[in-house]
């Protein structure tokens, strides 16, 4: 069932701060899972958050600081030493624990590096430090159990056991030769079927998807995607087995691309949170916005080139917004299916056969709309002439929308830009400049004015 915080939860544990009843707040917490103590730390002031964290074990608190929003852990960390943020880092598996390193100003970080109690954990976090946040060797955890071909099932089992007390979850079992480079996985129904002397040379298999230390996250999300993995090994330019990449890391990258990209989609250049300053979210959302006054200025220009014509054929300039709402949709549409086609790879580029698709739906979808459009203007106004002007500009502009939508993102892609910038303010406003020009192009043609 799903923990939700009430409002007499929040009051009991505020009530328990204030009276320092240790005991009893711990008992309370104790019951809670540490992504819901997480959440509760949201909703308490930084001064009651950082009182709870320090009365809980490390290693319930090692299990929290990973699930909290990014402002909320940075301001409890600040209030730690560097010995108390180690403690917590010693309970933590290698990949979060360099997550939240690399958040530490770089004098803080020396100190918590050399606070570390286990060398070993020390060491390959600081590796971990190494690789950029964005790709798979920012991503792997050091945690995992591997194998040595030339082992026999015994001598495999004893070394699984002892390597397994360091692993909270093994996902796979894996292969590697002398030199540490991945050879396969090995299945664990068939360790367990398979003669104790028998080298796992026979029976590991050879067959194993894996990724580089320097492959783009999102790469890796839509490897384990398509393939259905729970985990999936990371190799070094050599081939060395260096790490692993679990699903739990793969749900956080999907979800902040997913973010991003919606966020993107409505003109916000940066990433943005609710509990971002005023600053912050001006600086992200003011580019697009007066780049967006600017383009609607252009259009304004053709509508006031065009007035003599507007007074003299009142009812051209009463469906501009029509006009420039349902291009502004069909191209949004457009564009929002080829972004989402290059983000599962289902479309991966320019494809002559999907244009075309898109374009018969635009026809077909201009022609309706065009002929709802012409016997609405007939019958309210009486002026075919202009009706049918109306009408065919309306189609074109469709058109016009629908292969714009469809191929600025793919150009976008192929010139490694983010193509979902492309879903949002660029289309509308760039369809509303050159939706008015067609529009009023059409019309001249027409009406001859």
């Amino acid at each position: 069932m799903q923990f939700k915080i009430s409002k007499e939860l929040l009051e009991q544990i505020e009530q328990l701060i204030h009276q320092q009843n240790d005991q009893e707040l711990t008992v309370l917490l104790n019951d809670l899972h540490h992504a819901d103590i997480a959440e509760i730390f949201d909703e308490l002031d930084i001064e009651e958050a950082t009182y709870i964290f320090k009365i809980l074990d490390s290693e319930i608190t090692a299990e929290i600081l990973p699930e909290l929003e990014d402002d909320v852990r940075e301001k409890i960390l600040h209030g730690l030493s560097a010995k108390e943020i180690a403690e917590e880092l010693d309970e933590l598996d290698t990949d979060d624990a360099a997550d939240i390193i690399a958040e530490l100003s770089q004098s803080k970080k020396e100190e918590v590096i050399s606070e570390l109690e286990d060398v070993e954990h020390a060491k390959d976090i600081v590796d971990l430090l190494r690789y950029s946040e964005d790709t798979a060797g920012g991503l792997m955890g050091k945690e995992m159990v591997k194998v040595n071909e030339n082992w026999n099932v015994l001598t495999c089992v004893k070394e699984m056991r002892s390597q397994a007390e360091h692993v909270t979850r093994v996902h796979s079992i894996y292969v590697v030769d002398d030199e540490n480079r991945l050879k396969g996985r090995l299945s664990l129904k068939d360790l367990l079927t398979t003669s104790t002397k028998t080298p796992i040379s026979e029976v590991y298999i050879k067959k194993v998807d894996y990724v580089k230390v320097d492959t783009p996250n999102t790469e890796v999300a839509r490897i384990m995607q398509k393939y259905d993995l729970e985990a999936i090994p990371v190799v070094d330019e050599m081939g060395r087995l260096v790490g692993r990449v679990t699903i739990d890391d793969i749900v956080d990258v999907i979800k902040e691309e997913a973010d991003k990209d919606y966020q993107m989609a409505a003109g916000i250049t940066q990433d943005v949170e609710a509990g971002d300053s005023v600053f912050e979210m001006i600086k992200a959302r003011l580019p697009w916005l007066l780049i967006g006054m600017v383009i609607e200025l252009i259009a304004s220009l053709v509508l006031k080139s065009n007035e003599t014509s507007v007074q003299q054929y009142s009812t051209l300039i009463i469906f501009v917004p029509l006009l420039s709402a349902t291009a502004g949709n069909i191209g949004v549409q457009a564009s929002a299916i080829v972004v989402q086609g290059l983000a599962n790879g289902s479309l991966k580029e320019f494809s002559k056969n999907y244009l075309t698709k898109e374009l018969s739906v635009a026809v077909i979808s201009g022609t309706i709309i065009s002929s709802f459009l012409f016997l609405y203007h007939s019958l309210m106004y009486g002026q075919e002439l202009v009706g049918l002007a109306i009408s065919i500009s309306m189609v074109v502009v469709i058109i016009f929308a629908a292969a714009l939508g469809t191929l600025v993102p793919l150009i976008l892609h192929k010139n490694k830009i983010d193509p979902a910038i492309a879903t949002g303010p660029f289309i509308t406003t760039t369809n509303d400049v050159f939706g008015i020009m067609i529009y009023f192009g059409i019309a001249r043609l027409i009406l001859g004015f």
